[in-house]
């Protein structure tokens, strides 16, 4: 009977040397884990950091943006009322200057290497254009006007349908 007690001692003492092993290696694991967590959320906190000041510099250069766009709006804004006014002046001054020397359209020079209104030759870098208005003659450029799709007239043919509509 002590021998078996001896026995059954000796393999308690081994069970409770392995428990307290298995204890201490779960414990090692477990302080192991607890630092990778602790990683882990200095991690989560770094990166959210992060993100909301990409959040804010993202904001940021979206409201930079917005008050160029607004800057360069207004400087077309700008544009256009100053353009309007210019051509405000143009007109002005086309009425001013348009009872001097209107001669009337006459017909066109046969010598269509020269304007019908200046006298200027026409080369390669001075086009010629012809009037569609009345005299159908061949003008230069400066002694044009341009009408988009309907094409283009002479000053003189422009000067004479202009003061009709008025």
């Amino acid at each position: 009977l002590p021998q078996r007690l001896a026995r059954l001692a000796a393999e308690a003492q081994e069970e409770t040397w392995q428990s307290q092993q298995q204890l201490q290696a779960q414990q090692q694991e477990m302080a192991r884990l607890q630092e990778e967590l602790s990683r882990a959320r200095q991690d989560g906190e770094r990166w959210a950091s992060a993100l909301q000041r990409a959040q804010r510099e993202a904001l940021e250069r979206d409201a930079m943006r917005g008050a160029e766009q607004a800057r360069q709006q207004e400087l077309i804004r700008d544009m256009k009322e100053r353009l309007l006014e210019l051509l405000r002046e143009k007109d002005a001054l086309w009425q001013k200057t348009e009872g001097i020397d209107t001669p009337m359209p006459g017909p066109a020079p046969r010598d269509t290497g020269l304007c019908s209104r200046c006298h200027k030759d026409f080369r390669l870098l001075s086009r010629r254009y012809n009037c569609s208005r009345l005299c159908q003659g061949k003008v230069c450029h400066a002694c044009s006007m341009d009408f988009g799709k309907q094409g283009r007239c002479c000053l003189i043919c422009y000067q004479q349908r202009h003061s009709q509509a008025t």
